[in-house]
């Protein structure tokens, strides 16, 4: 029961914050890739009443990993900016195309989880920037094991392109809070650069993150 209410201590600061985004608090989740940003998002959602989570994973494409800026600016930006709900399509990693279109409602709080969600053209849109602080190679690795050995290849294209993006777009030092995992769960600090509050944690379980 502890740790639930820490992490709705988290929620009720995210909620308290001012709009970003029209009438959105959008809250961005960042980090290497495989360092447990899905599963944090998820529960973080959880905790929001059931937050929606747009999964960058769902905007980026084969030809496009990091590419995606201007897709995410005229199919979700702009609508919910302007208070009206953004149509997208998610992306389908096994087709390679885009699919159905969804519609997301511009609702108080928005969570947007993936690599490059607290990229430099998102940040003014941002009420609040979370990083995943789960060292590169650790993330790599957890990535690479979870995905096993026939998608190695893309993992290795992944890596060349990621090193890239953080290297000429660096996340990390515009962070408003760092979210640490531990073997029970999370701790997070919050404040400047995500180093101005003492840590506060919450116990979730052993569960490996998927993110």
């Amino acid at each position: 029961m502890e740790s639930h209410q820490s992490l709705e201590s988290l929620a009720r600061e995210l909620a308290a914050l001012p709009c970003s985004l029209g009438p959105v608090r959008l809250i961005a989740i960042d980090g290497h890739a495989g360092s447990g940003k899905s599963t944090f998002a998820g529960r973080l959602a959880e905790a929001l009443g059931g937050a929606p989570v747009l999964h960058l994973d769902d905007v980026a494409s084969h030809e496009e990993l990091f590419g995606w800026e201007e897709r995410l600016r005229t199919q979700v930006l702009e609508p919910l900016a302007g208070g009206r709900p953004a149509h997208w399509a998610p992306y389908d990693w096994v087709e390679r195309r885009f699919g159905p279109e969804r519609v997301l409602e511009p609702a108080p709080l928005l969570l947007v989880e993936g690599v490059g969600a607290g990229r430099r053209v998102l940040r003014p849109h941002l009420a609040r920037l979370l990083w995943m602080e789960t060292p590169r190679a650790e993330s790599w690795r957890r990535g690479r094991t979870r995905d096993g050995r026939e998608l190695s290849g893309f993992w290795d294209g992944w890596e060349r392109a990621e090193r890239a993006h953080f290297s000429s777009d660096p996340s990390r030092p515009f962070a408003d809070t760092l979210v640490r995992q531990s073997g029970t769960g999370y701790e997070w600090s919050s404040g400047t650069g995500g180093t101005a509050a003492a840590p506060a944690s919450v116990t979730e379980g052993d569960e490996l993150p998927r993110a």
